[in-house]
């Protein structure tokens, strides 16, 4: 299972490189312009991508500032923005990479962001929620790069062309 779950974190960080690929080549009037999104713009998306990711992970290592709200902004610039996705990806990587195979099997408990109140949950299901939120919210990213700089320059995130191009997740997994 934990083979799993480090295929999805590096899969996570070879999209967010390419969605911050893209996303640099937008001017920043388009990336910041609200274009109805559930986080209205391009810069709302990537950040809400980045609070949520450090949401999960204080929830998981109980390390890390607690964002104050799921749609703050807690980089203006781009440049700052991408620097800290990257340092997110490498500490989702190595939070990953220390779980053992009955570390999957434990349980978690954390209070809610909305709403507040306790949750114990299996820490399996949670991790997958954790990536697939991520999947939910690039997707989104990724609509809205389409629109702006058109398909064909617009990458692709499908997770068999990272397999493809990484040879992870090719073969059986344990």
């Amino acid at each position: 299972m934990k083979s799993r779950y480090q295929m999805f974190a590096g899969y996570n960080a070879w999209c967010n490189e390419r969605l911050y690929d893209a996303a640099a080549t937008v001017p920043d009037t388009e990336y910041r312009a609200d274009r109805g999104a559930f986080f209205k713009s391009l810069h709302g998306t990537l950040n809400h991508l980045l609070v949520a990711d450090r949401v999960w992970m204080r929830r998981f290592t109980g390390v890390g500032a607690q964002p104050p709200q799921l749609d703050a902004i807690l980089y203006d610039d781009f440049v700052a923005l991408r620097a800290a996705r990257r340092t997110q990806d490498t500490l989702i990587g190595r939070y990953i990479d220390g779980l053992s195979e009955a570390d999957l099997t434990g349980t978690l408990r954390y209070k809610t962001v909305v709403n507040p109140q306790t949750i114990e949950q299996p820490l399996a299901p949670a991790l997958d929620h954790f990536f697939n939120h991520q999947t939910h919210h690039r997707g989104q990213a990724h609509a809205l790069l389409s629109a702006i700089l058109g398909n064909d320059k617009t990458p692709s995130f499908d997770l068999i062309v990272y397999q493809r191009q990484t040879g992870v997740g090719l073969k059986s997994m344990s």
